[in-house]
């Protein structure tokens, strides 16, 4: 498939009828064109000549890939065209509507016509080739309207009537524009080369041909090319464009870095770990741009409704022409007039505008926080959900141990540390690590074990200072008998779901360590900013054990949780929640794929497993949920306003069709119900793109 950038569109509409003529043509069939992004995707076998004549003949084009520069002058250029012919149709407009009273007609109708032309010839064209295939559209329904307002020679009104749809579509494309502007604005945060260090040498080369294993250095102020590791260097790193994280993350040796990040103040020497089409910033601009690229189940309403509402729309606008004047004997030229009215009336415009530019916004403004939404179905399905399924580990908690509770039987602290320290330094297990964080944290001095001894089930025999040593669970005391006091502790810690590390010695037990998995700070707030944006059921999936779970859920208060589930169990409590409602999952690993697939949308943590990242509809760069609270509200936004859009362009309509039962309605009261509901739901449509501060508070 070839794809291409399609200059000129004029409505989501005409794209739509381009994209069937396209589709008409030979090997056409699989062409798609898309109104959001501007993007043709053709079999290569069809005939690029009849492509381009298609798209001419409604005053679109092929952008030539000269790069942004070009494409940006043309559609700039095309709308300071359009802006200055407006500018000057107004002002013959206005020189006739003043010499009307002096000067012969004939000078005023030419001075009307020509600012007509001017304004309106685009649309007039395009209408009269429509009307010629009997297809009727917008652009048929304006150029009716056109040379009935000229036939019953009222050519002040017919002016404005070219004058204003000539505002309208000006207006239209700037909204689209706008929403769209946003969007490059950011896919322009990839960087363009990077500097290699080759044998000492650097060389400056484009990032497309950085392959991984090279090694890059990056200068303050500069963009991280591709995703990495830090091999040398120490600095600050924002992380925004990624993760929508606006607190500088630091970075020193061993530690990953992404793509299109910006390093703050030292040098970094990087090693690339994946060229820069499988880096994450490359995902998330590509998924950004599909994400336009698909239909929400709202739009496909709206654009079925309006290839029946026109035509009907022109039966409406016949039947108010011949009616009063046949059967009530009323005046023909009168309720001919009243006709053109309802016939302007009748443009879609708004309708069809109401959901495109709503959903871009969505997206873009959900995208700037870095949280990716992979098509506008997901958006709008985000803003229906009212249960949340977690998975516990790495989601809600932070996924690695860390030790909650110490008890001390000897009567030396330190002395305790000290010993659990020296057996433990050298492990690589994750509850040791937890333990070696604590232990750093009281800096007594370790030692180096004679000898060491790891006894699998159990843990560790170790010989230090000429006296032997146990670690481990409670198989490793065995050779002990133990007092009431320390099988009380032990009973109490296990009731608290914590994981248990006993330290003994030859004649008694010398303390416990309780280790959990620590909860995340953020959770409990984000569960609650969740129930308040609307999220009914909180519920935690975990494969843990009862007592583990009922803590965390206690602590973060979900309003329900499930122990002890294989993935496949969690597949199943999907499941089950959904049939009581719209359900959305989050996870981070692999085993959460199968559910995060399951439910009606699958929502996974940035760093997550690759495959959790491929099967979520939504991604959360961030390492937490703190952003997911203004995702949704952002997305309930979303629905409101294209419901709220779709009230008023059919409002509108409606009210100014009532005005013809009295004979009330004037072309110029028909123009203005239709661009007023266009603008006001181009407008309204932006809004989302406007930050709410005080929503991001929770990060």
């Amino acid at each position: 498939m070839e794809e291409y950038r399609i200059k000129g569109l004029s409505c989501a509409h005409c794209a739509a009828e381009i994209e069937k003529k396209i589709r008409s043509l030979e090997h056409g069939e699989s062409a798609t064109l898309n109104y959001n992004t501007g993007k043709l995707k053709i079999d290569e076998k069809v005939d690029l000549k009849q492509v381009e004549k298609i798209l001419s003949e409604d005053g679109a084009f092929i952008e030539k890939t000269q790069a942004h520069h070009h494409e940006h002058e043309h559609s700039h250029h095309q709308g300071v065209n359009l802006k200055f012919l407006l500018i000057v149709s107004t002002a013959l407009y206005f020189i006739a509507f003043f010499l009307e009273k002096q000067t012969n007609s004939f000078l005023v109708i030419g001075l009307y016509l020509i600012a007509m032309v001017i304004s309106g010839y685009q649309t007039f064209l395009k209408g009269l080739k429509n009307l010629i295939k009997l297809k009727f559209n917008i652009d048929t329904l304006m150029t009716v309207a056109l040379i009935g307002a000229i036939s019953i020679g009222e050519w002040k009104e017919a002016t404005v009537v070219a004058i204003l749809f000539g505002l309208n579509e000006y207006l239209e494309g700037i909204g689209m524009e706008k929403a769209r502007k946003s969007m490059e604005k950011l896919l322009e945060v990839a960087p363009k080369q990077a500097t290699v260090l080759k044998d000492g040498i650097e060389k400056v080369v484009p990032i497309e041909s950085l392959q991984v294993g090279d090694i890059v250095l990056v200068k303050p102020g500069e963009k991280i090319p591709s995703d990495g590791v830090v091999v040398e260097g120490k600095s600050s790193v924002n992380e925004a464009a990624i993760t929508g994280e606006s607190l500088p993350v630091e970075k020193e040796n061993g530690e990953t870095v992404f793509g299109g990040s910006i390093n703050n103040e030292g040098i970094l020497k990087i090693e690339i770990t994946k060229s820069y089409e499988d880096s994450s910033l490359a995902k998330i601009l590509h998924l950004v741009e599909e994400a336009q690229e698909t239909k929400t189940p709202t739009e496909l309403f709206i654009n079925r409704f309006a290839k029946y509402y026109t035509p009907l729309i022109m039966i409406v606008a016949v039947l108010v022409m011949v009616i009063p004047p046949l059967f009530f004997g009323a005046e023909w030229n009168k309720w001919f007039y009243q006709g053109l009215a309802v016939l302007i009336v009748g443009c879609p415009c708004a309708l069809i505008l109401s959901s495109p530019i709503a959903i871009v916004s969505g997206i873009t403004r959900n995208a700037r926080n870095g949280i990716l939404v992979k098509g506008g179905v997901f958006l709008e399905q985000l803003g229906k959900i009212n249960t949340i399924a977690f998975d516990k580990t790495g989601t809600l908690t932070k996924g690695e141990p860390h030790v909650e509770k110490v008890t001390v039987y000897i009567d030396d602290q330190d002395e305790f540390y000290r010993i659990i320290g020296s057996i433990e330094k050298n492990s690589s297990h994750p509850l040791a690590k937890a333990i070696m964080k604590k232990v750093v944290e009281t800096e007594v001095a370790l030692h180096d074990p004679e000898e060491i001894e790891t006894v699998s089930g159990q843990g560790i025999i170790a010989l230090i200072q000429g006296k032997r040593y146990w670690v481990g669970n409670e198989k490793s005391i065995s050779h002990l008998q133990i007092t009431e006091k320390v099988k009380a502790d032990i009973e109490k810690m296990k009731e608290e779901g914590l994981t248990l590390v006993l330290l003994a010695d030859e004649r008694q037990v010398m303390g416990l360590v309780g280790i959990s998995d620590e909860i995340r700070e953020e959770s409990k707030s984000v569960i609650k900013a969740l129930h308040q944006a609307g999220i009914q059921h909180t519920v935690m999936l975990t494969g843990d054990h009862q007592k583990t779970a009922e803590k965390v859920a206690r602590k973060v208060g979900v309003t329900e949780y499930y122990a002890n589930l294989l993935p496949e169990d969690k597949v199943e409590k999907v499941k089950e929640l959904a049939l009581k409602g719209k359900v959305a999952m989050i996870g981070d690993g692999i085993n959460d794929a199968p559910a995060l697939a399951t439910a009606d949308l699958g929502i996974a943590m940035g760093k997550g497993t690759d495959s959790a990242i491929e099967t979520a509809d939504i991604v959360l760069m961030q390492d937490h949920l703190g952003k997911l609270p203004s995702a949704i509200r952002t997305a309930k936004k979303v629905n409101r306003i294209i419901k709220l859009n779709i009230s008023l362009a059919l409002g509108l309509k409606l009210l100014a069709l009532l005005l013809t039962i009295p004979g009330l309605l004037t072309l110029w009261i028909a123009i203005l119900s239709d661009m007023g509901a266009t603008i006001l739901v181009t407008l309204i449509s932006l809004t989302i793109l406007w930050e709410n501060k005080e929503h991001n508070v929770i990060n």
